[in-house]
């Protein structure tokens, strides 16, 4: 099969003929219909965050079963299914206690000294990225990597559900149980603030501030939800979100990756509000709160994937975007094929562009 490789930090991919191994027990073969390119993934491509090389990147995508190994319960060839980057093993602590996108249990992954799942034709291991590396024709994951959905839904728009969607409207149902009237600020809208802020919309949120510098993607936000929007650029940002929320808002949610961005997040809270961080802060970097705003009750918390139940989250994300709720749609903001996959980092490295998505034939 043909993907594209990552074999040096900063250096483009390069699209290879790669072998792909039998499915191994609970392992499932899928053929990827439509994958998006994830700021997440300029991370690991760029150096921000290391990772073994080389490597097949890629984790936001949706396919349809080709095969099964042995013991696979739920999955059958033929399903439509959308994989996510955080295979949960179903039986530790995260997992029973309802935390399935925080499991790092090892037994969703190949035991050491196996055959690896993907390698170079010259033999050459690669390894896996995010359990996925779904910049390719064909993904080999564990069982719970994965949700089969229903085939009425468009692949291309669910593969934005894997990882965008997943994480930005998690924060919201889950991480801040947003309730009818309360207000929300969203930083950053690329693909997971647009998520969010949609999904703001959904919840009932009265207020919606959405904060880009972008001024394409500050109409993004409005289409998606948005009451108002603002430029963080402005010197004044802090003041004039808690000018126009009454003293600050009910729930912050950061989707940029920055310590300043992280800080605005807390700075535009009232008191008792919840900052969630979704941005990948990266390694050598710090967020700073002054000591005394811990006195006004307010709340930081981190969250991985919206802390999404995958199993029952998917498909019911699904439901919304078929019944009209959710839309994915103007997200997307151009389709390509593999060999574009450059551009397209590049793009997001501009800032311009909300989400390109691969699409196979």
């Amino acid at each position: 099969m043909k993907a594209a490789v990552l074999f040096e930090a900063s250096k483009p991919l390069q699209i290879e003929y790669v072998r792909v191994s039998a499915p191994a027990p609970r392992e499932v073969l899928i053929r990827t219909a439509a994958v998006g390119v994830c700021r997440s993934d300029l991370h690991f491509v760029d150096g921000a965050f290391p990772h073994p090389m080389p490597t097949v990147p890629g984790h936001e995508a949706a396919g349809v079963v080709e095969a099964v190994g042995s013991d696979v319960a739920h999955l059958k060839p033929g399903d439509h299914v959308i994989t996510f980057f955080t295979a949960f093993c179903g039986s530790c602590e995260m997992c029973v206690t309802g935390r399935p996108s925080l499991c790092v249990d090892s037994s969703t992954r190949r035991p050491q000294g196996a055959e690896p799942r993907l390698s170079l034709a010259d033999g050459t291991p690669l390894a896996p990225f995010l359990n996925l590396s779904a910049f390719a024709e064909l993904m080999l994951v564990h069982e719970n990597a994965c949700v089969a959905i229903d085939k009425a839904m468009p692949l291309d728009r669910a593969a934005l559900l894997g990882c965008a969607v997943i994480t930005g409207a998690g924060a919201i149902f889950n991480d801040s149980r947003v309730r009818p009237g309360e207000s929300v600020a969203v930083i950053g809208a690329g693909g997971i603030g647009l998520a969010a802020i949609n999904a703001a919309k959904i919840a009932g949120a009265g207020q919606i501030v959405a904060i880009d510098p972008m001024p394409e993607k500050r109409g993004l936000a409005m289409q998606l939800g948005a009451t108002e929007t603002l430029d963080p650029s402005s010197e004044t940002i802090v003041k004039d979100v808690l000018a126009r929320t009454n003293g600050g808002v009910h729930y912050a949610i950061e989707a940029v990756g920055r310590s300043n961005t992280a800080e605005l997040a807390w700075n535009i809270l009232r008191r008792g509000g919840t900052a969630t961080i979704l941005g990948m802060i990266a390694p050598g970097n710090s967020v700073s709160i002054p000591g005394p705003t811990f006195l006004t009750g307010k709340k930081i918390q981190g969250s991985l994937l919206g802390s999404t139940r995958f199993p029952i989250d998917m498909p019911r994300l699904v439901r919304m975007y078929l019944d009209g709720l959710l839309d994915l749609d103007t997200m997307v903001a151009e389709r390509i094929g593999l060999e574009d996959v450059n551009s397209a980092l590049q793009k997001l490295r501009e800032g311009h562009s909300v989400r390109s998505v691969i699409q196979f034939a």
